[in-house]
């Protein structure tokens, strides 16, 4: 295996473990948007990859609970921002910082044999292990939206 590889394998396993550790309080996560009506976007809440049968979506109003094997989509996304507005405010040094939203989309088949979808914004520390697990317990591999994720994803 070349180092490049094992390098990759590495820290998605230690982004795993660092996920799992957590037990049941899940990964910090903003409801972005999606196809679902019980959840407001915006709303706050954690997702939880631990439950061994469902992906699991806890906001303080509603929550959401998708099995794993109707899940069809996992993709990965960032997006990057220049911190403009902190670089003239507090220093000029800031413009050359990244700041980076990481995003979660769900694909999944509803009940009633649509599609639905679910867009999240999820911290940055746990945004790799919610992948890991997501990856494992539906046997889907991670897509990605943009080529910034891409190069977080293969190390």
């Amino acid at each position: 295996m070349s180092r490049m590889k094992s390098r990759t394998l590495l820290v998605w396993m230690l982004a795993a473990v660092v996920g799992f550790a957590r037990g049941d309080a899940g990964a910090s996560a903003e409801y972005v948007g999606g196809t679902l009506a019980a959840i407001e976007p915006g709303s706050r809440g954690s997702v939880l990859t631990t439950d061994p049968i469902s992906f699991i979506f806890r906001g303080k109003r509603a929550s959401v609970r998708v099995p794993y094997e109707r899940i069809n989509l996992i993709e990965y996304g960032q997006k990057v921002d220049r911190r403009l507005w902190e670089a003239v405010v507090i220093s000029p040094l800031l413009i050359l910082s990244k700041k980076r939203a990481h995003f979660l989309a769900v694909g999944f088949e509803g009940e009633d044999g649509r599609q639905q979808a679910m867009l999240f914004r999820v911290e940055k520390g746990s945004i790799m292990a919610v992948l890991v697990s997501l990856e494992a317990r539906t046997g889907r591999k991670v897509s990605y939206m943009d080529e910034e994720a891409r190069k977080a994803g293969k190390g």
